[in-house]
């Protein structure tokens, strides 16, 4: 399979604007007309969304599509089909028929520079789609919303999950400015459930909507829910204005899957009453049985050796990673922590510090890896009396966690976890 072209795109880095992708699926013969999609943006929490919501219409007798970004080991992780990943033949036939349109595009003076990484890869998921004859797509919208490549489509549903600080170079330094480009997904007459119940955040979304004429759903209209975590493991009982859900047990740990859930569960309501029949028992499947790797995943290793894993890579995903570990390993854990230089590294240490018995900093395999000997000046600053010990590769470096502890904790970068998982193995669970 040849994916040089494709990677070789990810130099071009994030391009916002709609008309490259436009050009693309008008060239390709609109695939995402093929079927119903689901849109779901935000800071943290949207995989997991989508996990769920995948599943849960895969459980109610739809062929089902699932794109997401970005991938922990393969490519092929992007784009799945009923809970399988595509093959490579399938991918390298989707990227040949793409690129033959981006030549002609090019040719005809239509395009005016190669795509990005991400116009490719989401035209690919849409094309694959479409050749699979999937039902219904779910698509987790990559960088802002407003001007992302997935917003193409014009969905049956969409979400957005949180509204945290990230990616502000893109997409603004205020809670309200990174409001305003994720609820650019809304659009009109879709149905957008909101997750996020921050006062600043859900002014936004609602004159965003309103704008739009897109009709707006508070996930937590009407809910009554009862949740209970034991080692961070999290059962519930859920009753919205629709229906009641007998109690079960998310698939997915740590006490926020819950806001995820609620949410996964009103959009599923509005996919029902839309035509695309998801049966209770389809949406508890969804619940119970769905997967995202690299999230609060533990992973098993020969000699009884335990990593969590956990793609913690702004300061809101590691506060949710530091009340897992607060709940489940009040003793705290050796860290295994590496992080790309756009990230507001300072911010995720503040929270992970106080949980972490060492500290091992590493390099992703990216470009961008921040300098591990800054973060280590970082750490001293932040933490006087912790030692943060330097170890280049991943590999490497939690072999040296392993020294101090039989179970440790690897995050900071999704980049950083696909290594380990590469490198390391282990019988994820």
């Amino acid at each position: 399979m040849n994916l040089e072209y494709l990677f070789g795109l990810e130099f071009h880095g994030h391009k916002f604007g709609l008309d490259n992708i436009t050009a693309l699926t008008d060239a390709l013969g609109q695939p995402q007309a093929a079927y119903k999609t689901v849109s779901v943006a935000g800071t943290n929490g949207k995989g997991s969304v989508c996990a769920m919501v995948a599943r849960a219409l895969t459980a109610a007798g739809h062929r089902t599509g699932l794109y997401t970004s970005p991938h922990l080991v393969t490519l092929n992780e992007r784009f799945v089909v009923d809970g399988e990943p595509v093959t490579d033949a399938e991918m390298s036939e989707a990227l040949a028929d793409v690129r033959a349109a981006i030549d002609r595009l090019l040719a005809q003076g239509r395009l005016r520079a190669q795509p990005t990484f991400f116009e490719v890869a989401t035209s690919m998921a849409l094309v694959m789609f479409r050749k699979r004859e999937v039902n219904v797509a779910v698509l987790e919208v990559g960088l802002g919303g407003r001007l992302d490549a997935t917003t193409v489509v014009t969905p049956v549903a969409a979400a957005i999950t949180t509204i945290d600080l990230d990616h502000q170079a893109y997409l603004g330094g205020t809670i309200r400015a990174i409001a305003a480009e994720k609820a650019g997904i809304a659009k009109p007459g879709v149905v957008l459930v909101c997750g996020e119940r921050k006062r600043e955040a859900v002014d936004v979304i609602t004159d965003v909507c309103r704008q739009n004429g897109a009709l707006l759903i508070d996930a937590w209209d009407g809910i009554n829910l009862a949740a209970a975590s034991t080692a961070g493991v999290t059962t519930i009982r859920l009753q919205t204005p629709t229906r009641s859900y007998d109690p079960c047990t998310l698939s997915l740990r740590g006490a926020h899957q819950v806001d995820n859930a609620v949410v996964a569960v009103r959009i599923l309501e509005v996919l029902d009453a839309a035509g695309i029949p998801v049966p209770a028992r389809a949406v508890v499947d969804g619940l119970t049985r769905a997967q995202w790797p690299g999230r609060l995943e533990l992973v098993w290793l020969d000699g009884g050796r335990e990593m969590l894993l956990d793609a913690a890579h702004n300061p809101a995903g590691a506060e949710r990673l530091a009340s897992y570990l607060a709940d489940v390993y009040p003793l705290g854990l050796p860290l295994v922590f590496g992080a790309v230089q756009d990230k507001d590294i300072e911010g995720m240490l503040r929270v992970l510090i106080p949980h972490a018995t060492h500290i091992v900093l590493t390099s992703p395999p990216s470009p961008r890896a921040a300098s591990t000997a800054d973060i280590a000046t970082l750490v001293a600053r932040l933490a006087p009396d912790v030692t943060a010990h330097i170890e280049p590769d991943p590999v490497g470096a939690v072999a040296r966690a392993f020294r101090c502890a039989p179970t440790i904790c690897v995050a900071g970068s999704i980049y950083l976890l696909g290594a380990v998982i590469r490198g390391v193995g282990g019988m994820r669970r």
